[in-house]
């Protein structure tokens, strides 16, 4: 389909000389920064050299598997002799017991750490994956490994009480201090990863802002963003802003506050990109979310196995696309910072915006003739969320910028989109019927369409004033 004139040429170079010394300035820069960069990339890639230590892992679960047939073809030979008293076999089982929570702790330590440590380990959304994979960090690998050798050393201790007449005290006393030492660690990082956790929370909402708006934030309804607390939606209002809350409730951010938002989101990423914290501080969420909150049981229509396939993320690797459809306070925003927020956990970059705000921080890119770099730019975000399409019709200049960010990621990364409005209305959201199809096409291609369909949550204890919820096709 040919673009309109007023779009950036495929090059996006502007026509307009830079300034005198801009580029040199820039190459000087460029080079002073290349050294820690390399730097920085070589040192991570010697992570790699864990590889092997995981491997070795394997070698010694095979061990183990070799033990526990071992030691279970005894019991069945000393069973079958006659030479198995009671206190024999329970011993004997607990021992196989023992044997199995080593091989378990071995695999977790081998697939969790290594995830961590290492490389993501992508499984094309195999039906075994365990859920807990999807969001594996260092902290919930420590708690993990934790409570998994208290169980381990409650074996043991077992075993040692069992076959007490053959134990001496000095064996028993200590064994029971070790596990009291084990269970004291255990607690202590459980209790360590609450408050670190509630710091993740807290932080969600902070540093760079590229999303401030929420689903009802660019429709003139003020700077309120959907929270579900407990399993309950409440209503939490967002900081004050100045002139970008004036925008936005007008139906149009500034692109001042676009790209005030970019380049905080770039600072926090380049900061500690590393970290979930700093990835969902640089996301821009409007508030903290989690599927685990959401109250599943208010929608009157929601598909929970998708939602619970989506919250494994492999949607991301596969490049597709999310899109949320639904009356104005279901929950739409609330499940795609949800999944944004896991998708941060598990190591993703990503990027929340409502869709004035998508439009203002393009409109910006293309007055400055960098809107093809711009695109390019937001490649390293795996995941976009374009929050609150048709809360208020676009230009045509606008729905083309719009077209261009679909168009462009189109089968090189994930977008997610939540909208009021049914596919068969976005002409009239998009101000042309040839855009809309052509923006449809590319969205829904490789893509989960996922219904909300509910009266809104807000309104609740209102009783809604009259108003009904538009029909979801």
């Amino acid at each position: 389909m040919p673009l309109p004139s007023h779009v950036t040429p495929a090059h996006g170079h502007s026509f307009s000389s830079p300034a005198p010394g801009l580029d040199s300035f820039r190459d000087h820069r460029d080079v002073a920064s290349f050294a820690p960069a390399a730097l920085g990339y070589a040192l991570f890639a010697t992570r790699w050299l864990q590889a092997p230590l995981y491997f070795g892992l394997v070698a010694a679960q095979g061990v183990y598997v070799y033990k526990f047939f071992n030691e279970l073809w005894k019991l069945i030979v000393h069973v079958i002799n006659g030479h198995a008293d009671e206190t024999y076999v329970m011993l004997a089982v607990l021992k196989l017991v023992d044997v199995v929570m080593i091989a378990n702790l071995l695999i977790m330590t081998i697939v969790g750490g290594y995830e961590t440590f290492v490389s993501r380990i992508n499984l094309q959304g195999h039906r075994d994956q365990p859920e807990w994979l999807s969001h594996v960090n260092s902290n919930v690998l420590k708690v993990k490994l934790a409570t998994a050798i208290v169980g381990i050393s409650s074996v043991h201790l077992l075993q040692m009480f069992v076959d007490v007449h053959h134990t001496s005290q000095h064996a028993l006393l200590w064994g029971t201090a070790i596990h009291m030492a084990f269970i004291l660690s255990a607690g202590i990082l459980a209790y360590m990863s609450g408050p670190m956790l509630e710091s993740r929370k807290s932080g969600h909402g902070c540093g760079g802002h590229a999303g401030g708006g929420h689903a009802g934030g660019g429709h003139g309804g003020g700077g309120l963003a959907e929270s579900h607390g407990e399993g309950n939606l409440q209503l939490i209002p967002k900081p004050s802003t100045g002139a970008h809350d004036d925008a936005t409730s007008s139906g149009r951010a500034t692109p001042s506050a676009s790209a005030a938002t970019s380049a905080s989101a770039s600072s926090a990423s380049s900061l500690g990109g590393s970290g979930a914290e700093s990835r969902i501080r640089a996301a821009g969420f409007p508030a903290p979310k989690a599927l685990e909150d959401f109250d599943h049981d208010y929608p009157r229509s929601l598909d929970r196995e998708a939602m619970a396939m989506l919250g494994k993320l492999h949607f991301i690797t596969a490049k597709e696309n999310v899109v949320l459809l639904g009356p104005p306070g279901t929950g739409k925003t609330h499940l795609a910072v949800a999944i944004g927020t896991r998708a941060c956990q598990a190591g993703h970059q990503v990027l929340f915006a409502t869709v004035a705000e998508w439009v203002a921080r393009l409109a910006d890119a293309k007055a400055a003739g960098r809107l093809t770099e711009e695109l390019a730019r937001l490649d390293r975000y795996p995941l976009l969320i374009v929050d609150a399409l048709g809360y208020f019709p676009l230009q045509a200049e606008e729905a083309q910028l719009i077209f261009r960010l679909v168009a462009h990621r189109y089968e090189r990364g994930s977008l997610i989109v939540t909208s009021d409005k049914p596919l068969s209305s976005w002409d009239l959201v998009l101000s042309d019927t040839a855009v809309a199809s052509a923006v449809i096409d590319r969205l829904v291609h490789h893509s989960e369409i996922i219904s909300v369909e509910g009266d809104n949550y807000r309104m609740r204890d209102h009783g809604g004033f009259g108003f009904t919820s538009p029909a979801v096709r």
